[in-house]
């Protein structure tokens, strides 16, 4: 199998385009579901009427839900770490800049979560980045320790607690994960409502969605920032051309575990104890599974070749993932086309790829001529002023 070529520098900022384009892809998909349906309240093991609803959820469930937001994460701890080092080698201070960076994104996300589409993960990404910006600075052993502490014991006591629920009330828990009301209310108001309207909802949804989810980061994102801080420290991508042999292992493995553990609640009575494992745990180990099969593919000049778009897509990540939303919210939202509800799983999901070809597509021609996604450059003249 032929290496990558290029300059270390080179190789590395390429191959973390590629993964950020990939990562961008997996989790379009899996927010799909949320743009045409009011998937944050339902039950989506009882909620679709069809065959092929049912078995289209089932997959991308199984192969994207929870396991491109981990890789995304980890990139963004990866990026963080290249940034801390470059202040570093410069003599600059690196938490005076990252926390004007984080507070731009938090004014992004704050935006985007209230004006576009409530399930934005800026918010999210910036505050736990003002609190991963004091941590950056430990080695990678101790960040790879810390993080699989703070990440490990929460997800084992919360599976824990859903296996003790699930086994004593069965019933109130599946009633616990179908609110009919708010499903009433969110057709309502993004399928036919005014703008006033589908901001109110816009606004509901991200309160129930983040009262425990946000606090939840501190032991789901910050871990998965760690993680891919000591990945950057330790140089895994940029070295993956050099050890290319190393990765085929874990590729297979990691993959192979992945897809077993996110396939559990379809083969098992206690689905929503499985279900917590399978994004949980599974989520994540297949992500490691996806990074080394994308590494190893990278080796190929016909397949850098191929999806080169995507790294162009990765480079403008900001920009394609907020232009993601406002495409999406203007298919489905009242003030917009109106699909909101009335399209299938697996056509969500076509449109999701179709949505993101193009944008690979923009994204390559646009760098022909501008070195910086639009949002991009917004985010950057806002921290340095240039």
């Amino acid at each position: 199998m032929p290496t990558l070529k290029p300059t270390a520098s080179s190789e590395r900022i390429a191959a973390l385009d590629y993964l950020r384009g990939f990562a961008l892809l997996g989790i379009f998909v899996a927010n799909m579901l949320f743009f045409h349906t009011p998937f944050v309240y339902i039950d989506p093991f009882t909620w679709f009427r069809s065959l092929s609803d049912e078995v289209s959820h089932m997959w991308v469930d199984i192969l994207f839900q929870s396991s491109f937001y981990p890789l995304f994460a980890m990139l963004f701890g990866y990026g963080m770490n290249m940034q801390y080092e470059k202040a570093v080698s410069l003599g600059k201070p690196f938490v005076p800049t990252a926390a004007k960076r984080m507070g731009v994104l938090l004014l992004f996300g704050i935006i985007h979560a209230f004006l576009i589409w409530p399930g934005d993960i800026l918010i999210t990404y910036a505050l736990m980045g003002l609190i991963f910006m004091w941590l950056i600075r430990l080695p990678a052993a101790a960040l790879t320790a810390i993080g699989a502490v703070v990440y490990v014991v929460p997800m084992a006591g919360l599976a824990l607690l859903t296996f003790f629920v699930e086994k004593l009330d069965p019933e109130g828990m599946m009633g616990a994960y179908a609110d009919i009301t708010n499903i009433n209310r969110s057709i309502e108001a993004y399928a036919g409502g005014s703008f006033g309207e589908v901001t109110a909802q816009r606004a509901a949804d991200w309160m129930f969605m983040n009262s425990a989810s946000l606090p939840m980061a501190i032991f789901m994102i910050l871990p998965l920032f760690m993680f891919g801080a000591a990945a950057g420290k330790a140089k895994l991508i940029e070295k993956a051309s050099d050890n290319w042999k190393k990765w085929i292992l874990p590729a297979v493995l990691f993959t192979a575990i992945g897809l077993t553990i996110k396939s559990l609640p379809y083969f098992s009575d206690l689905r929503y104890t499985t279900q917590v494992v399978q994004d949980s745990l599974g989520g994540p180990i297949l992500t490691v599974g996806y990074v080394g099969l994308v590494l190893l593919l990278l080796q190929s000049g016909l397949v850098r070749k191929v999806f080169h778009p995507v790294a162009s897509a990765g480079r403008m990540s900001l920009t394609v993932y907020l232009t993601q939303s406002i495409i999406a919210t203007l298919i489905f939202y009242s003030y917009g086309l109106g699909y909101y509800g009335k399209v299938s799983v697996s056509l969500g999901t076509w449109m999701a790829v179709a949505i993101f070809a193009i944008q690979c597509i923009l994204a390559n021609l646009y760098f022909q001529k501008f070195r910086q996604g639009p949002f991009e450059r917004i985010w950057r003249r806002l921290v340095y002023g240039k």
